[in-house]
């Protein structure tokens, strides 16, 4: 489930698709990059998720630990207490009402650094459900993409595959990561599939407790991580007040010396791991942190401004350019004064600060970035208030511009990357086939258009691209 993302804890992806525009990349990645671990190794006296040690039931068989390191495997616990050895059952998988994992209806935006570089993460449930095998059992998952942006720019891109079985513990079903570098998938590490390469994991116990062990994930060599809990009913400050009922695990991961802390909250899930500049932090997740007002004044005009600015700094007409800006800071200092979830709020001021800077000294390239980075802090903060659904066709018609504005800088590696971005951000999406396809095409088109660095024409796509999701009406 949580990995490092270069430094950083990054999550999986598993057996769903981007669009096709990267499907023949990703498969290509796939059949030479990843391979399967089998083991039979078998648990006997083991407890169930909830601490109980029953007799005459199905315990799953665990793959063998050889390609875990010495210090690893000196690190783990023993099988007595192990909250994640009996075979699980699904009845009704896809119902996740487990209050530390609350995947089911998630939707979150995680701030973090690595190595002290920013990082942006969303989470996102996807409209589609899978069906995989387990030992017998065909089990109906939800997936939920995980989008990595370092400095900006995609890193990784993953969706995980959740189900809850009969007795309230969440259940991890695989893992289809795939790596960026230059906008272009670089590797596939990581990925593995229940049934193929090993089995399903624990990733929340029904009710846990001090001293319950369990594994995230337990392909060792591929996906290996294991937990112990270390304190339960723990209140943290959260963006709308104090959150009780948290819970604060120990995470030894198969790669890794230090052991690592990460607290779950109840309405948001991972709530913080890591620490001094590599960590992630939840700093926004709906529905728990949703508010039901409208969207506010002030966060319309900080998005509507924004791409004033930029379309003035492309221009360069700075005496407009300069005005807007100063919209835009006199309608974040208005907003600023409510509650605010801290680090978007950060987030926000560090975007202004970067705008004003670029303005100043007209730059018409930085000036029209962080333009675009100050529209985007504000559909971080719009998620508050708004369906999710509507915050990610709005970011997709953001990354359209933000081609764009990269189209017009003749730079094909962030084209790429931006064609990259929109393909994920289409798959958050439910479009009827016609839809769905006319943009699939499109964004296949526009990779082609990259890879010979054709900007006109990518310029004149990417105008067009941002318009096609307008007055269309999502699938329920």
């Amino acid at each position: 489930m949580c990995r490092r993302v270069d430094g950083a804890t990054r999550r999986s992806r598993t057996a769903y698709r981007p669009a096709s525009v990267l499907l023949a990349i990703v498969v290509a990645l796939v059949a030479s990059g990843c391979t399967g671990h089998g083991g039979s190794r078998s648990a006997t006296s083991l407890p169930s998720s909830s601490g109980a040690r029953p007799s005459g039931v199905k315990t799953i068989p665990q793959p063998p630990l050889n390609k875990l390191s010495k210090l690893t495997r000196s690190r783990l616990a023993p099988d007595s207490q192990r909250v994640d050895l009996v075979m699980p059952s699904f009845s009704a998988p896809t119902k996740i009402t487990n209050p530390l994992f609350p995947i089911g209806t998630l939707n979150a935006v995680i701030v973090g650094e690595v190595d002290g570089e920013p990082l942006k993460i969303e989470t996102t449930l996807l409209p589609e459900t899978r069906t995989v095998e387990w030992d017998g059992q065909r089990v109906e998952v939800l997936q939920s993409q995980f989008c990595a942006y370092l400095k900006g720019r995609i890193t990784e891109v993953a969706v995980d595959l959740y189900a809850q079985a009969d007795d309230g513990a969440v259940w991890y079903l695989g893992e289809d990561v795939v790596d960026y570098a230059n906008g272009v998938a670089a590797t596939t590490e990581g990925t593995w599939r229940v049934g193929l390469d090993g089995p399903a994991a624990m990733i929340m116990p029904a009710h846990p407790k001090v001293g319950d062990v369990y594994r995230t994930e337990n392909i060792p060599g591929v996906a290996f991580e294991q937990v112990t809990v270390r304190k339960v009913g723990v209140t943290v400050a959260g963006p709308s007040g104090p959150i009780k009922g948290a819970m604060v695990g120990e995470e030894l991961h198969q790669d890794e010396t230090a052991l690592e802390p990460k607290t779950f909250t109840p309405g948001h899930g991972e709530w913080f791991s890591g620490g001094g500049h590599d960590f992630e932090a939840n700093a926004l997740a709906v529905p728990a942190d949703a508010l039901r007002t409208p969207t506010p004044a002030e966060l319309t005009t900080l998005s509507t401004s924004a791409y004033q600015v930029l379309d003035a700094a492309q221009s360069r007409d700075w005496t407009a350019t300069s005005a807007t800006v100063q919209e835009l800071t006199s309608a974040w200092s208005s907003f600023r004064v409510r509650q605010v979830p801290r680090r978007l709020g950060a987030q926000m001021d560090q975007a202004l600060a970067r705008l004003t800077a670029a303005a100043d000294a007209r730059d018409s390239r930085r000036t029209s970035q962080a333009a675009l980075d100050v529209a985007n802090a504000s559909l971080d903060l719009q998620l508050r208030y708004r369906p999710p659904v509507e915050i990610n066709r709005a970011r997709f018609q953001l990354w359209a511009r933000q081609l764009f504005v990269d189209a017009t800088a003749k730079d094909p590696h962030a084209i790429r990357g931006d064609v990259t971005t929109l393909a994920w951000i289409r798959d958050r999406i439910a479009l009827d086939t016609a839809d769905g396809n006319r943009i699939d095409d499109q964004l296949r088109h526009l990779r082609s258009v990259a890879d010979a660095q054709e900007f006109r024409v990518a310029m004149a796509q990417a105008a067009r691209l941002g318009q096609v999701l307008t007055g269309r009406q999502p699938i329920p």
